[in-house]
């Protein structure tokens, strides 16, 4: 059934009234809760589900395969929604995620696992980034940021949610006469057919009809230029930096960068990543913060759970719960930023104030010992949260007003590719500092305790501590050299970040602040569309209306 709201419940979000919009986010939020949730929950569950699936040496490449197709595929869903519209691709990321999970929860090998979890990473690679899409279709860039709000608070319960569920979960022998981690990925079916009934009922988009050619080549070529250096930033502490593997790699990624730069200049509007966008100094500048921010989230926050289950000795599951200051953090400054946003209409104040406030939680991080109270821990995370709250949807928001209305998936979608590779170098950054300078912090350790040579000798690699079961079995005083080690490493991977966060707070400062528009991308893209012809302008302004009036 079509609802109209009258002239007097009308926003300037393009027609649609608040309880419109948050009825169509409760779908977009549903989709985007799957993919955030199904990172965490997996991880948490990862050594218990190699152990079942005899793949314990093959476990990374079921992290890899996810990571790897969600990556790749974020920038394209951005262009051909761009093209062709939201809804269908957005359905599909939907639909192909769902598919994924019921396979991975029939796998019976890692290899099988990891290939169907590639499977959930193409469907993932588009639900994060058209969500935030589609609420720029709605949205006026000032209204925005209130909103994208309930998609941190999303992003935030996941990452809570999620080591819990998996730890439950990979805890049981069978739920139902069903192994108890088949039920991480059979949960996603529910909650992806739900959102794919709220989504197909709510949202409703004008269809669009192009002409334009896809740029298979250039997909192709961003692939070929993006895989290998993810392959490399996962697996290059395993193989070596400098073997030939890694080179080989690298050098693949290389050539098809310098392939793909000159086909996409070729093909300009046909570009799969026009780099006309390039030429666009916010979106430049922007992009670039939000990498760094992706590094300093992804590497940072990964020794934080480690210090909480290493040093602290806690489980994977209340790790997870000890982790909900963190999810305070981003919400309360999600809520708080889109109200100031809406308001005053100025954005810019807030990446700076965030990136600062990230450093100096990085800061407070590489004070923690092994006699730090939990709770002093439990407040660095909530400065951390508040730091990433004032600059993730901020930057998304920035990006989306620079660029025109037509571009709004490629603007959305390209910050999110940026994060998110941001992200995969953070962890295999801090993953590298950690337990490449361990050996050598747990022997300096070792020596200021005056332990015994053979003591020191045994802990002359980190592979001594593959498996950190092993620490609670040792006797006391090696035990606090070993922890002491670890924390000492931990200083090293949050120093790093610090540093990292000072050239992104600094480019931060050159973010040129736009005034935003009153108006959302479909009523922004209606009103260029009357440059094009009285009666072209009239089926646009038709199509849209339809939009905006059927939401419900």
């Amino acid at each position: 059934m079509t609802t109209t709201a009258s002239p007097a419940a009308m926003t300037p979000a393009g027609g649609l009234t608040h309880r419109q919009i948050l009825t169509v986010l409760s779908g977009l939020m549903l989709g985007m809760f799957l993919a955030s949730l199904d990172q965490t929950i997996v991880s948490t569950a990862m050594r218990t589900i190699a152990d079942k699936l005899n793949g314990q040496t093959q476990q990374a490449w079921v992290t890899t395969a996810y990571l790897v197709t969600s990556t790749v595929s974020t920038p394209l869903y951005g262009k051909l929604s761009d093209l062709y519209g939201r809804k269908p691709f957005y359905l599909f990321a939907i639909g192909i995620f769902v598919v994924g999970s019921m396979l991975c929860g029939f796998a019976h090998s890692i290899y099988e696992l990891a290939a169907y979890r590639a499977l959930q990473g193409i469907g993932a690679g588009g639900l994060m980034s058209l969500a935030f899409a589609i609420v720029g279709d709605m949205v006026p860039p000032r209204e925005r940021g209130r909103y994208q709000g309930y998609f941190m608070s999303v992003f935030a319960t996941s990452s809570v949610l999620g080591p819990v569920l998996g730890g439950f979960f990979a805890g049981q022998a069978t739920i139902g006469g069903i192994d108890g981690w088949r039920w991480i990925f059979y949960i996603n079916v529910p909650i992806g057919i739900l959102a794919l009934v709220v989504v197909s009922k709510v949202l409703q988009m004008p269809r669009k009809r192009s002409e334009h050619r896809i740029d298979y080549l250039g997909a192709a070529l961003l692939t070929a230029a993006v895989i290998p250096v993810l392959l490399l930033a996962e697996k290059g502490r395993e193989w070596g930096w400098g073997s030939p593997t890694s080179l080989a790699l690298l050098a693949v990624g290389v050539v098809s960068l310098a392939l793909f730069v000159p086909r996409e200049r070729r093909m300009g509007e046909e570009a799969i990543l026009p780099l006309r966008v390039f030429s666009n100094r916010v979106f430049t500048v922007s992009s670039t913060v939000a990498f760094l921010v992706g590094v300093a989230m992804f590497g940072g926050l990964t020794s934080v759970p480690l210090y909480l289950q290493i040093v602290h000795g806690e489980s994977p599951t209340r790790a997870g719960l000890l982790m909900i200051p963190f999810m305070v953090g981003i919400i309360a400054s999600s809520f708080t930023t889109g109200r100031l946003m809406s308001r005053t209409g100025r954005y810019k104040i807030f990446p700076i104030i965030g990136t600062a406030v990230m450093a100096v939680a990085m800061l407070l991080f590489s004070t923690l010992t092994v006699d730090t109270p939990i709770p002093r821990t439990m407040v660095f995370m909530v400065i951390m949260g508040a730091g990433l709250g004032l600059s993730m949807q901020t930057l998304v928001i920035s990006v989306q007003n620079a660029l025109p209305p037509r571009d709004m998936g490629i603007a959305t979608s390209s910050v999110t590719f940026f994060r998110s590779m941001g992200g995969t170098f953070g962890v295999a950054a801090a993953l590298a500092l950690l337990f490449g300078s361990l050996a050598g912090n747990i022997r300096d350790r070792a020596v200021a305790a005056h332990l015994p040579p053979a003591v020191i000798e045994k802990f002359k690699h980190a592979t001594a501590l593959n498996d950190t079961s092993v620490i609670a079995t040792l006797p006391p005083a090696i035990r606090r050299v070993v922890l002491e080690g670890f924390a000492d490493s931990m200083h090293t991977v949050f120093l790093t970040v610090f540093f990292l966060l000072i050239p992104a707070f600094v480019l931060t400062f050159f973010i040129r602040e736009v005034p935003l528009r009153s108006m959302g991308g479909l009523a922004a893209a209606r009103a260029e569309a009357d440059a094009v012809g009285p009666q072209r302008s009239a089926d646009i302004e038709l199509e849209t209306a339809k939009a905006e009036t059927a939401v419900l």
